[in-house]
């Protein structure tokens, strides 16, 4: 079930871009080959753009392959490793679960508020901040449990 949830994740994410990139194209096509810019694209880019970064923070890219400074990690022992993992996590999602009714309510202000040119209600545009938020939750969550459990806590050799 977790793997159908990550493809769907992945799937949605890809679609995402993809639909970004040829808005992109629409726009320079028309701007640069018709000299008609369409204002929608400017706009659509943009928001797809949000979608696309939040979206993939959240839900596509594995927490190993965020960027990290990893060089303390590397020095210190696995008892060390263990309590960093645990205050980490522990920091970054309890701020993120914090932050979500504050940041629910917001989105849900936003709700009466269009965007300029194609009037789609700002509280869809923000909503992948709150999913974000709410991932960084699970991710803080699993990640104290595995550590707790003493998983994926060897030092870490990136190239």
């Amino acid at each position: 079930m977790l793997r159908r949830l990550q493809q769907a994740a992945n799937l949605l994410g890809g679609g995402l871009f993809l639909t970004l990139f040829v808005v992109f194209i629409i726009q320079i096509v028309a701007r640069f080959g018709f000299n008609k810019p369409l204002p929608w694209t400017d706009e659509a880019a943009v928001i797809l753009y949000v979608w696309v970064i939040l979206w993939a923070a959240a839900a596509v890219v594995p927490e190993r392959e965020h960027v990290v400074f990893d060089l303390v990690w590397n020095s210190v022992n696995t008892r060390t490793r263990q309590a960093m993992r645990i205050v980490g996590n522990l920091m970054i999602g309890g701020l993120a679960l914090v932050a979500i009714p504050a940041s629910w309510d917001y989105v849900r202000f936003m709700a009466r508020e269009g965007s300029p040119v194609l009037g789609l209600p700002f509280m869809w545009i923000f909503l992948p901040f709150v999913l974000l938020l709410i991932a960084l939750v699970i991710r803080s969550a699993w990640a104290i449990w595995n550590a707790v459990r003493g998983i994926g806590l060897e030092a870490e050799l990136r190239l």
